[in-house]
């Protein structure tokens, strides 16, 4: 039997399919953000409490659980949009095709040989600070880790609403090049 025309298409998210959050009080934070995102396309992804989520021996605000399209959360009200947008952009990172990853990534070395300090979240940021020369040029995991972290840190940046957050601390011309290449790479919708 031939699949029906359109069927096997992604769903365009400008509305609430997107979450599926497990509470009221998830589906309010939730659904102030979606019209925040760009074009996202994908299966829905559950949103659910996680009290005492760690990463290691660390708390964690949340956590990305992408076979199961998941998002986890142990954070306030008020850091919820930046921590959903970094969550739910892993999911993009996965999906993003390696080209694309590429891309991205030349813009970090270009940032890097420029000596750019800071970074627009603490995951991309801690990341940063242990790299070395070798890793950058070997594409070792740290360097892969902290390119997905950075990605995930720039979208909350962009798509969270927040304007000014501590973490922020990029200078603005880098701040610039990584806007540019996102608004280039969600022209079409991102999947989820």
């Amino acid at each position: 039997m031939a699949p029906v025309k359109g069927r096997n298409r992604p769903v365009i998210h400008r509305n609430p399919l997107l979450f599926v959050p497990s509470n009221s009080r998830l589906a309010l934070l939730a659904k102030k953000l979606l019209g925040r995102l760009p074009p996202l396309a994908g299966p829905p992804i559950r949103l659910f409490g996680a009290d005492g989520l760690r990463h290691g021996s660390r708390e964690a605000h949340a956590g990305s659980f992408l076979r199961e399209r998941s998002i986890g959360f142990n954070c306030p009200a008020r850091e919820f949009p930046r921590i959903c947008v970094h969550e739910l952009f892993h999911f993009a990172w996965l999906r993003l095709g390696n080209p694309r990853r590429r891309s991205y990534e030349e813009i970090l070395r270009k940032e890097h040989a420029e000596g750019a300090r800071g970074e627009l979240g603490w995951s991309a940021e801690w990341r940063k600070e242990k790299l070395t020369a070798r890793d950058i040029g070997a594409r070792s995991r740290l360097w892969l880790e902290y390119c997905c972290e950075s990605f995930c840190d720039t979208a909350a940046w962009m798509y969270a609403g927040v304007r000014e957050h501590e973490e922020f601390t990029l200078a603005g011309r880098y701040r610039l090049r990584r806007r540019a290449w996102f608004i280039g790479t969600t022209r079409l919708a991102l999947l989820v």
